[in-house]
């Protein structure tokens, strides 16, 4: 269906599947027949253009050497707009290497940058769920009870206490990853049930 010109997302709806995986298909398949593009391009009466073009890997190339030189990935927030824009080309290819449908020239090019598929929010949130999870093994070591979000003594309590809410809440909806809920279990047992109602805080 691609050799004669159809889309990738026309070809999604057709065999009822995932452009995703449609995409991921086509890379496979670009890699072990070269001509395919092109005959994909004529068909869709497009002019074949080679992709990544010239251009694109020049640019890939800025990217990674930036990178290598700064020791780091840039930054979307930066104040310097040539950063800014390569933080975007870079958030284009994660999400086409997340999708599956990420070339093979800039996936070997990319791979000079250690961590260049990572997303960073996502990476900072793990860090700060790990962080608050450290924080309540050590405010309950410390012989609290459970932390609460409302009628709390301290802003380390509230904080506490709101992160313990959503992660039950997550818990209860099953959108809590099992995997942190096993952490939870191991580090806070007791963590799903809470304070029971009535009973004294503990000293």
């Amino acid at each position: 269906m691609y050799r004669l010109g159809l889309s990738r997302k026309r070809i999604a709806e057709l065999v009822r599947a995932e452009p995703a995986a449609v995409g991921y298909h086509l890379v496979i398949a670009r890699c072990q027949d070269p001509g395919l593009e092109a005959e994909h391009q004529a068909a869709a009466g497009a002019v074949p253009t080679p992709y990544p073009s010239p251009a694109d890997l020049s640019r890939m190339e800025e990217v990674v050497a930036w990178a290598l030189v700064e020791g780091r990935l840039p930054d979307g927030r930066s104040s310097d707009r040539d950063e800014r824009s390569m933080a975007r080309w870079l958030s284009d290819r994660r999400r086409e290497a997340a999708e599956g449908t990420l070339d093979p020239a800039y996936s070997r090019g990319l791979a000079q940058v250690p961590g260049w598929a990572e997303n960073p929010r996502a990476a900072a949130d793990e860090e700060r769920w790990n962080q608050r999870l450290a924080q309540l093994v050590d405010f309950r070591h410390e012989g609290n009870d459970w932390p609460r979000h409302h009628d709390y003594d301290s802003e380390r309590e509230h904080t506490l206490g709101v992160w313990i809410h959503t992660q039950r809440y997550k818990r209860r909806r099953g959108d809590l990853d099992p995997m942190k809920a096993k952490l939870l279990d191991a580090a806070v047992p007791g963590w799903q049930t809470g304070r029971t109602r009535g009973r004294r805080p503990r000293s």
